[in-house]
């Protein structure tokens, strides 16, 4: 029994994707074909869960909420550089 699942591009939510070889780890890497899409590739498993938009929204909201930089790191899982680097781009105001 085979089924398809319909790849959607995340940045653009096309659904004219197609499959661009693998990563140097083994996972499938796919290319969006629409020419108005800024993102070229992407993969759909990421492996580190910092890359992922949501987790650097979720950053930047509970350092708005006074949450420490450790403390972040700790409850997302990832690391304290990577919580730096996205709160170094997103400026407190």
């Amino acid at each position: 029994m085979t089924f398809c699942v319909p790849v959607q591009c995340p940045h653009c939510h096309s659904t004219d994707v197609i499959k661009h070889g693998k990563s140097s780890n083994g996972k499938q890497r796919y290319r969006c074909c629409n020419p108005h899409c800024l993102r070229v590739t992407f993969s759909l498993n990421l492996d580190y869960p910092g890359r992922d938009a949501k987790i650097k929204q979720k950053i930047v909201e509970m350092n708005h909420n006074g949450t420490t930089v450790r403390e972040i790191s700790r409850n997302l899982k990832i690391s304290t550089a990577t919580v730096i680097k996205e709160l170094k781009k997103n400026p407190r105001q």
